[in-house]
């Protein structure tokens, strides 16, 4: 018996066009006291970065694959495939690279060796929506002699950040201040340059406040003024908001705001209703706020963004966009008084309405929701190091 662990030094979650560094360790769990027969023999080891797609059948409409490309590999090749028995699609792979060759371990005895890639740039963030997934995985496979491959699948997360692809790393020395006594590779310093440039965009993006201020109105008045200080935000923020009533005609009785995204299939690739196919838009709540305001002049919210959640994106079958949506109980009586009043005369006893006709609007607000630090991404995906 041989076990494969396989170690990511900075956590799961990388930024598009980062370099992802894994430490892989073989090892023959055999007590040392065991006889030399126990020794165990490896042929091969390799490793490799995929993207699976998979669509929902009833949302997503695509053309039949290429029968001409069979995606089983019968297990007397030795041929790595690193999605082979996975559903879907395979849109995105970077090549093997060989870990060892001829490996023999004796019982007790271990060996480490290191992989690295950059995460290519041209590739969907991972997102497991409604409609369609797109799922990275770092794929370790591994043969011994006279045997079938074994496949050690690692899951990460790529955050993807638009405007870096275009982005090319500076050849001039003196971008960075460097000292002779440190060593760092040219790996080492686009890895280091690429996740500077991305934290100084993003920090960019984000912290520009000005206020933004909404009417609210239905068919037969204003209800209130909505207030917010920015429309770009990144994981793991929070949204924050103010409505006023005060200066509304329209009595709002209660209000609530959701934090959403909107997955929404291409129109090239929507199934059709009448072909059995589900709606081609899916709304999923990220973060909720309900309050009832009769009579409240000036109130406020925050809604925080998941760290775990997918930044808005778009790509050829599927796009993801995030919004706020609001709804609205407001009365139909105008001049609505529910409550008693302040001086009466003599003793009396009070009851407010049973019954109050109300009307409900709904309202929506687009928001940009951007990446944040894969460090601070990492977070929300903690979990010890698989083994095989």
């Amino acid at each position: 018996m041989i076990e494969v662990v396989a170690e990511l030094s900075r956590g799961p979650v990388f930024l598009a066009g980062e370099a992802l560094e894994c430490v892989v360790t073989v090892t023959n769990p055999l007590p040392p006291t065991a006889t030399s027969a126990s020794s165990e023999a490896l042929a091969w080891a390799s490793a490799q970065i995929h993207c699976q797609f998979h669509a929902s059948e009833s949302r997503v409409a695509l053309p039949p694959p290429d029968s001409s490309q069979p995606d089983v590999q019968p297990e007397s090749q030795t041929v790595l495939l690193p999605h082979r028995g996975e559903r879907g699609q395979c849109i995105l792979s970077t090549p093997p690279k060989i870990l060892f060759c001829d490996l023999r371990l004796d019982p007790g005895e271990s060996k480490s060796y290191s992989y690295s890639e950059v995460l290519p740039v041209e590739g969907p963030p991972s997102f497991r929506g409604q409609s369609v997934k797109y799922v990275y995985k770092l794929t370790i496979g591994c043969q011994r002699v006279n045997s079938p491959i074994t496949l050690l699948r690692v899951p990460l997360r790529v955050l993807v950040l638009t405007g870096l692809q275009d982005v090319r790393f500076p050849q001039d020395e003196a971008v960075a201040p460097s000292s002779p006594f440190l060593e760092e590779d040219e790996g080492g310093k686009k890895d280091s340059w690429l996740t500077e440039l991305a934290g100084e965009r993003l920090m960019a993006a984000t912290s520009c406040r000005s206020l933004h201020l909404y009417n609210i109105s239905d068919g037969r008045g204003k209800v209130g003024t909505f207030g917010i200080f920015k429309s770009v935000y990144r994981l793991g923020e929070d949204v924050v908001g103010t409505l006023n009533l005060g200066e509304g005609t329209v009595a709002c009785l209660q209000f609530s705001v959701s934090l959403q995204t909107e997955e929404r299939v291409q129109p090239e690739y929507q199934r059709r209703r009448g072909a059995g196919g589900a709606p081609s838009v899916s709304h999923i709540t990220h973060a909720r706020h309900q309050e009832s305001c009769l009579h409240t002049t000036r109130t406020s919210f925050s809604l925080p963004i998941p760290l775990s959640s997918t930044p808005g994106f778009c790509t050829a079958i599927v796009s993801l966009k995030w919004r706020l949506h609001f709804e609205f109980v407001t009365s139909r009586e105008p001049g609505l008084v529910l409550l008693p009043p302040v001086e009466q005369p003599e003793p009396a006893t009070w009851t407010g309405p049973e019954q109050v006709p109300v009307d409900t609007f709904s309202w929506d607000l687009p928001i940009k929701v951007l990446p944040t630090s894969p460090t601070l991404a990492s977070y929300a995906a903690l979990a010890p190091a698989p083994a095989l």
